[in-house]
């Protein structure tokens, strides 16, 4: 962790800005949000004159998301497996070339919505490559405790941003031109870059070879279907972007068609939703005190589809304003809450994959929705689709009694120091395929809690590498119970007790303290082999190691 300086008390929601890196990071990312504020008004405004189509206008939402459902997940492998800090790097240089080469191509004027989708497209690489990097990298520059503040502080710093930026870009956009929203936007997508570079911090490395790109992804995949925490609150917070995505899709057409504004209107009615979502961050811990978040992403949806209702109800910029920002406050909290789900019941070592897939499914819904609500505008009207929109909201929230967010745990999630067992033999890295008994001792009064306990450990095994797990009862002993499991290689049965945490430790002493006598359980390693000789060959003996 990197070391906090020496600050009188500040509130808790605060408390992360004493960390020196975070406070750089976060500042840089204040600046260059506004500057993708400024640009992403100007480039939707841009599109609405150049081009007639009402699908391309939300087209420009789904540009700038479609790539993190494609990429999120290799770029969460990425950084579980490299440096953190050169992924954030390699995103804000994609970022900073797809403004710049905006802003080139507006001085030249040589602009076509097929371009502006484009290179909004490449912005959205680059941010797809940095946002599960940089929200990993939480976890490593600042104390687990805080993870929820800094989470609610880069929310609600965005939304601060939102509050002004979208303001700001209609004014630039209205006064100035497109080119100076644009060449404002290059600029500012340069000092993140800065930051990075100027930022270092420390991260606990694996004494472990790294593991293949494929096998990086399918284990954070698995990890992340055998994790129920982290399932629920992804399919929750898909459910609202493809939803809720409309209030932002459509809200260039609402301001053309239905209210008859420009730019500064538009930028007024995105500042009343910054200005919801900023007033719901501030108030985020004192909400999550009062009740239950799941109760909390239940009525942020709520929230969400009141706005669609009234937007789609109303001619007036006074009234759209007031619904944007309800629609603001309930985007917040879904999205607050639903990210610190994730980054609180993921470890360490998986938390870059658990979060890019996050992202991934997420972004994507968000670009389905973007495109689905903007197909049903152009087909139909802009009202049926707001209306629409609000209607599947509302199911979103209804969800909540089927797909309950469970309260954040203040578990362990940090990697339990692991010592490899002593071996006759000398496997070599990938020697294999590994099979591990362990046996236990369990009297007859204790085997419902037994079971109780195992249920855990094979969630806990088979989501750190365990394949192929099985708990055997003995029909000639039935004291004798044997949990049985596989790993591909030696190196990968260490990785597996390497991931394991602290947490997790907790549930084998809890199966160490039901058995008879008070003994550890007994812990078996061999190496399976083949029994079919290969040509020319001797038939070789089955090694076998145990450890008491």
């Amino acid at each position: 962790m990197q070391r906090e300086e020496s600050h009188p008390a500040v509130p808790a929601a605060l408390a992360p800005l004493r960390n020196p890196v975070f406070r750089l990071i976060w500042t840089a990312t204040q600046i260059s949000s506004l500057g993708w504020l400024v640009q992403s008004v100007a480039i939707s405004w841009l599109m609405a004159t150049i081009s007639a189509s009402d699908l391309m206008v939300a087209l420009v939402q789904a540009a700038s998301t479609l790539p993190a459902f494609f990429l999120s997940i290799l770029a969460g492998a990425i950084a579980d497996s490299f440096s953190r800090r050169g992924v954030m790097l390699a995103g804000h240089c994609l970022i900073a070339l797809a403004s710049t080469a905006l802003a080139l191509s507006v001085g030249l004027g040589f602009v076509s919505p097929w371009l502006i989708l484009g290179l909004s497209f490449l912005a959205g690489c680059g941010f797809a490559l940095n946002d599960p990097a940089w929200h990993a990298s939480v976890g490593d520059i600042l104390e687990k405790r805080e993870i929820p503040a800094a989470v609610t502080l880069m929310s609600v710093g965005y939304n601060v941003v939102r509050s002004i930026g979208p303001a700001l870009g209609g004014v630039i956009l209205a006064f100035l031109g497109p080119l100076s929203a644009f060449a404002f936007a290059a600029l500012s997508d340069l000092v993140p870059l800065s930051a990075v570079l100027r930022s270092k911090w420390q991260v606990r490395s694996s004494p472990l070879p790294r593991e293949r790109m494929t096998t990086a992804i399918h284990d954070g995949m698995r990890f992340t279907a055998i994790s129920s925490e982290i399932r629920v609150a992804i399919v929750r917070a898909t459910l609202f972007g493809l939803s809720s995505i409309s209030i932002l899709a459509l809200l260039p057409l609402l301001v053309r068609d239905q209210l008859a504004g420009g730019p500064i209107v538009y930028g007024v009615l995105l500042a009343g939703f910054g200005t919801g979502a900023f007033i719901a961050g501030i108030s985020n811990s004192y909400l999550r005190r009062i009740t239950s978040q799941n109760r909390l992403i239940t009525l942020a949806s709520i929230a969400c589809a009141t706005c669609c209702l009234l937007l789609a109800l109303t001619s007036s910029v006074a009234v759209a304003a007031i619904a944007l920002a309800i629609g603001g406050a309930g985007w917040v909290v879904t999205w607050t809450g639903t990210d610190v789900c994730v980054q609180l019941a993921s470890p360490r070592w998986v938390v870059g994959r658990t979060l890019s897939i996050y992202y991934a499914l997420t972004y994507g819904g968000m670009a389905a929705g973007s495109w689905i609500w903007g197909t049903v505008a152009q087909n139909y009207s802009l009202t049926l689709a707001l209306e629409g929109a609000a209607g599947a909201l509302l199911l979103v929230a209804a969800a909540g009694k089927l797909l309950p967010i469970e309260l954040w745990e203040e578990s362990d999630q940090g990697a339990f120091d692991f010592t490899p067992p002593e071996l006759a033999l000398d496997p070599k890295p990938r020697s294999g395929p590994i099979v591990i008994k362990v046996e236990y001792l369990i009297a007859e009064e204790n085997i419902a809690e037994f079971l109780r306990c195992m249920r855990e450990r094979r969630r806990v095994q088979s989501r750190a590498g365990a394949r192929d797990w099985t708990l055997q009862r003995d029909l000639q002993k039935p004291t004798l119970w044997t949990e049985t499991f596989r790993t591909p290689t030696w190196t990968d049965y260490l990785r597996l007790d390497h991931r394991l945490t602290v947490t997790d430790r907790e549930v084998g002493e809890r199966l160490a303290a039901l058995q008879v006598g008070g003994s550890p359980p007994h812990l078996a390693l061999s190496i399976q082999r083949s029994t079919s000789p290969a040509p020319g060959s001797q038939v070789q003996p089955v090694p076998f190691v145990s450890r008491p």
